[in-house]
């Protein structure tokens, strides 16, 4: 027996079940996720840090990011379920006038595409939020108070229960092992499951996404790379009221997370490959810089077996590939979000819903993210990168 699709969409993680999401929206419910584990969100979507921003550097980052954090903050309203979105601000704190600058000319980049609330900050405002930082070197920095955090695998839930409401279906433990074109268009997807008849494919693999789409015979320049989180022990002597806060002079950040701390630096030793096992050392790596920016971090307690790696999806310009298959008709990427696959895989669902069925995007200039921006020598640069 043959099953057929309006739309596959291979993975299913939280921008896989914000395309199925949108798509049921607008009532196009004939709609197949296929994914190989046996549940949903076991690949980057659970192992996100969960950071939602709008201070990006490129118009873009910015407006995915404002669609996005508006549909957060209504998130229950709209699925039935939590987002998590806790809107406690996103806090960039600069160490050299390059920095400051830089931060300014975001800012007038973010206000012209609509965020109006983005501010400057001086080192007196940074050390009244956080007063137990070292500011000898802090000449200011920038803060959004609608910037947060939300719980990622709570938002693919909720798109995906709402989604599978309207009558997307969803298979897991099912392997893709083949993409059928003929004369140039989707016709089928092979899976262990069976062959499902289809016109419209969606590649939504995150770190898989080089493979998957290679099954097409289409190159999506996708690399993964691992990325460590740390988190403490319950800790008190930082309020759990803090923002996302970021040193911009080694690139580590930390937020509150219930009473714990979430941890995070951008290794540069760090190569591309397939790698989710925890680096204990990483550890010892990480409380270094925390405790040279918040020296109350020595007095933190850390289990290693509550620490985690998961994989960034990155592409050459830190931009995400969304749109059209170079030379597949019936194909769509939805790829490369280099750490920001979770803030801005509502944007992302709209987005490719959109192509799909209007051939258009109504709120981006999609044609931006369109792959073929490498081959052309038309890269997107983000340098707002965590």
């Amino acid at each position: 027996m043959t099953n057929t699709a309006d739309v596959v969409i291979i993975g299913g993680g939280i921008v896989a079940a914000s395309v199925a999401y949108h798509l049921a929206e607008r009532g196009c419910t004939n709609v197949l996720i296929v994914e190989r584990e046996d549940r949903q969100g076991m690949g980057s979507t659970a192992k996100s840090m969960g950071g939602v921003r709008a201070q990006f550097a490129t118009s873009i980052n910015i407006r995915m990011s404002l669609y996005s954090i508006d549909l957060f903050s209504k998130f229950e309203e709209v699925t039935g379920h939590t987002a998590g979105y806790t809107p406690q601000g996103y806090m960039f704190v600069a160490t050299s006038e390059r920095h400051l600058d830089y931060l300014k000319t975001n800012m007038l980049q973010q206000r012209a595409c609509g965020l109006t609330n983005v501010e400057m900050v001086t080192r007196e405002d940074i050390l009244k939020t956080v007063p137990q930082l070292v500011a000898d070197d802090v000449v200011g920095g920038s803060f959004c108070p609608t910037d947060g955090f939300v719980d990622p695998y709570s938002v693919m839930t909720g798109f995906s229960k709402r989604a599978r409401a309207c009558g997307v279906s969803l298979w897991l433990e099912t392997e893709v092992t083949g993409i059928d074109v003929k004369q140039g268009a989707v016709a089928g997807v092979q899976t262990s499951r069976g062959y499902i008849s289809t016109r419209a494919v969606v590649n939504a693999a995150g770190p898989w996404a080089a493979s998957v789409a290679r099954l097409a015979a289409v190159d999506v320049p996708v690399e993964p790379l691992r990325r460590q989180i740390v988190k403490t022990e319950p800790f008190e002597q930082l309020s759990s009221r803090l923002p996302m806060v970021i040193d911009m002079s080694t690139g580590f950040h930390f937020r509150p997370e219930g009473p714990s701390y979430l941890l995070a630096w951008p290794d540069p030793d760090e190569t591309y490959g397939f790698r989710t096992d925890f680096d204990y050392g990483f550890i010892e790596k990480i409380l270094t810089r925390a405790v040279s920016r918040v020296p109350v971090f020595a007095d933190v307690e850390v289990n290693p077996r509550r620490c985690w790696a998961g994989m960034y999806e990155v592409t050459p310009d830190h931009h995400a590939i969304i749109g059209r298959a170079p030379g597949v008709e019936g194909m769509f990427l939805a790829n490369g979000f280099s750490g920001h696959g979770v803030m801005h895989s509502p944007a992302t669902g709209k987005i490719v819903s959109e192509l799909i069925l209007d051939g258009v995007s109504s709120f981006v200039d999609a044609e931006m993210l369109r792959a073929e921006r490498f081959a052309e020598g038309n890269p997107l640069e983000e340098t707002a990168v965590l």
